[in-house]
């Protein structure tokens, strides 16, 4: 099965990434405490086993297509101590997949943490284990204390992406050959040989989340979707479209996602205030160590006063896009968002479980009936 017509058929057949709703949705970071929420406002959500999978189960109950986790290995600090305590996403993917039916299941997987070899036989396994429903989350680093922590010198940003391109490389042709030698810049195979290979053909799913020119181009070369953060309209419309050029001009398809915190109620005046609640509550400090270092280490959120500029939104999500309102609020604004030309939209909450609940009943009906979900 080589030619593209053919993966495309079988994909849409059998990856839920690639079915017919227009509008793709999936969960974001709930391997890690606080979630996407850099904050002390009341919750019931634990980063634990069981509250993962009681998640997990009602997104495949109400017919999500991926779960997202957050790759971390270090906190960012604050009162908060921001993502301190959270599952490894190898572990956490596999334990998802064997817990759920029908829905992806992701690892967010760092590149210089990793070898190559180890990611494509733990990625392998996991798409066996969940009968093809295995996807993986390339990042390049930007953290420079968990970088550090394991001993490695902390690259520039364009040679980050140089190792990632070279890192996927690798693990591509673990997938798809066998008794391979690679010798580059950062690896060197002698004899590359992997069993068994991938479910999912030609391979797993792959996104990356790169939004600097060299990382819009690492996900036009390689990846299935782009995650971008939408700061303007005028910003997110020139990332999709160069995206979609880029993997044009490499006779590819990059789709193009993005991610955001959804605060949904009846009223609009309830939805603000859970969301004004968050921002109240907000670990400022983490929130100022987050945007400090993405100014110096990513090209991902632009120029320094545009990462503070950010400041309310990383509070509140991650820096995501907020969906805040009624759900019929909600709705018109993932059309809106949609029409952009985004294709997938992963989310968070305050509180997953008992607002995923709202969202599947209020929330997914309404999709329905606007024709973003079948």
């Amino acid at each position: 099965m080589t030619h593209p017509d053919d993966i495309r058929a079988w994909r849409r057949a059998h990856v839920p990434v690639f079915n017919d709703n227009k509008l793709k949705l999936g969960i974001f970071g709930m391997n890690c405490s606080n979630g996407c929420t850099i904050t002390h406002a009341p919750t019931s959500f634990e980063p634990t086993y069981q509250h993962n999978v009681k998640i997990a189960k009602l997104a495949d109950r109400i017919g999500l297509e991926l779960l997202v986790p957050v790759g971390r290995w270090k906190h960012f600090g604050g009162s908060t101590q921001f993502n301190a305590n959270n599952l490894e996403v190898y572990t956490w993917a596999t334990a998802m997949a064997c817990n759920t039916e029908k829905l992806m299941v992701f690892a967010t997987s760092h590149v210089p943490t990793v070898h190559p070899l180890l990611a494509a036989k733990q990625s392998a396994t996991i798409d066996n284990i969940s009968a093809g429903r295995f996807g993986l989350n390339i990042v390049c680093g930007w953290f420079r204390p968990e970088i550090e922590m394991f001993g490695i010198e902390q690259r520039d940003h364009d040679a980050r992406y140089r190792m990632a391109d070279e890192w996927l490389s690798v693990i591509k042709q673990a997938w798809t050959e066998q008794d391979f030698d690679h010798h580059g810049e950062f690896y060197n195979i002698k004899g590359g040989f992997l069993l068994p290979k991938p479910v999912q053909q030609p391979y797993p799913t792959l996104i990356n989340a790169g939004s600097s020119e060299a990382g819009r181009e690492f996900s036009a070369r390689h990846v299935d979707y782009n995650f971008i953060t939408i700061t303007t309209e005028e910003e997110a419309a020139f990332l999709i479209k160069d995206v979609k050029a880029r993997a044009a001009a490499h006779r590819r398809e990059c789709g193009v996602m993005t991610y955001g915190l959804v605060c949904c109620r009846d009223t609009e005046a309830e939805a603000r205030e859970v969301y004004d609640s968050i921002v109240r509550h907000g670990d400022w400090e983490a929130t100022e160590n987050i945007m400090k270092m993405l100014g110096i280490e990513s090209s991902s959120f632009g120029n320094k006063d545009t990462v503070r500029n950010l400041g309310e939104r990383f509070i509140a999500g991650w820096g995501g896009y907020p969906l805040v309102g009624t759900p019929e609020q909600v709705v018109e604004k993932m059309q809106h968002i949609h029409a952009m030309g985004i294709d997938g939209f992963i989310l968070s909450w305050l509180d997953y479980a008992q607002e995923l609940e709202y969202f599947g009943e209020r929330v997914m009906p309404l999709l329905r009936q606007a024709g973003l979900r079948v």
